[in-house]
């Protein structure tokens, strides 16, 4: 019996789902389900392709009490600027949880990861940071930089921004789209340790595989959400900053322990806190940050769940536009 499936394109989906208050609520419900432990999540599915200098993440989750699930593929191959080609894409395949049919096709190269990262980066933050947040910075001058900014600016609504890159003329176009999006100051900033210091805000976005952020440059009443490190190689955070901060929180442990910033400091011989809380805990009421002067650390290596929320909701929103094509299998 033929059954209709729907099939978006990237285009409708950017007009169906954006970076707003929406979208971090429906990430902040992933990670609350995270936190009952009822979710079923596989770890990641990773490959490399040297040959191509390319990698493949595989990616899904069942959220009980979800109609659908999703498994999302997503190729970074890292050659393809040299070819005129973007270096990320990727899909996300809707499936129905009662009968295992597919229901939808999101073809949004990476669009719905790149929202879904940055909300993810809002959850950490409204939790986590200070209630009251005067200057962000961020370390990092591509597309999450932006965006991690802009998510971070939802819930904790700052006055200014520093932008810290290798690349000063990056780093100054970077702030320069801040700035025109928000419409608040923004700048490049040389020095990252200056950075660190005006800041109660600190979102880390590179591929840096050696820390750009040092422990002795944390200060009370600083929140780092660190998003870079999702491969075993890489590494943002000096892992000592793991030991100094008054709470690290990973996004899954089991994630982190092998990808994130919690792996560097384990493989240091630094990490004696046992089994750190997981952001869902915190979602679900496990105290999180208790005084404006502690030093809080989030790690997020992305998880199945944020993707499965994110594409149930935009296949909702864009059945609502009318938005996609639908074919019958």
């Amino acid at each position: 019996m033929p059954h209709d499936i729907f099939i978006l394109t990237e285009a409708e989906l950017r007009k169906s789902v954006r970076l707003d208050m929406n979208a971090v609520r429906v990430v902040e419900q992933a990670f609350a389900a995270l936190g009952t432990g009822k979710v079923i999540m596989p770890p990641i599915l990773s490959m490399a392709i040297p040959e191509a200098h390319g990698e493949v993440d595989v990616k899904t989750a069942y959220i009980p009490g979800f109609e659908g699930f999703a498994i999302k593929v997503s190729p970074g191959f890292f050659d393809n600027p040299k070819l005129g080609l973007p270096s990320l894409n990727g899909l996300m395949i809707l499936f129905s949880a009662k009968t295992g049919l597919v229901e939808a096709l999101l073809l949004d190269n990476g669009y719905l990861t790149d929202v879904r990262t940055a909300a993810a980066g809002a959850v950490a933050a409204k939790h986590l940071a200070p209630r009251e947040v005067g200057t962000a910075g961020v370390m990092g001058t591509g597309v999450q930089a932006r965006l991690q900014i802009e998510a971070a600016h939802l819930v904790r609504p700052f006055r200014r921004v520093l932008v810290w890159g290798r690349d000063t003329s990056k780093a100054e176009a970077c702030a320069r789209d801040i700035a025109e999006r928000l419409g608040i100051e923004a700048r490049a900033e040389a020095d990252p340790a200056r950075l660190v210091a005006e800041s109660q805000l600190v979102v880390t976005t590179t591929p840096a595989e050696e820390p750009v952020l040092k422990a002795e440059w944390l200060h009370p009443g600083l929140h780092i959400t660190a998003m870079g490190s999702d491969q075993e190689k890489k590494n943002e955070v000096a892992p000592g900053a793991l030991i100094k901060a008054d709470l690290y929180v990973a996004d899954r442990v089991s994630q982190c322990e092998r990808l994130g910033e919690l792996r560097a400091a384990i493989a240091a011989g630094l990490w004696k806190g046992g089994t750190p809380p997981e952001l869902g805990e915190i979602v679900n009421g496990r105290p999180g940050r208790t005084s404006e002067e502690q030093i809080t650390i989030c790690d997020l290596t992305g998880t199945g769940a944020q993707d499965t929320a994110i594409a149930t909701f935009a296949l909702g929103e864009a059945k609502k536009a009318g938005a996609g094509k639908v074919i019958q299998s």
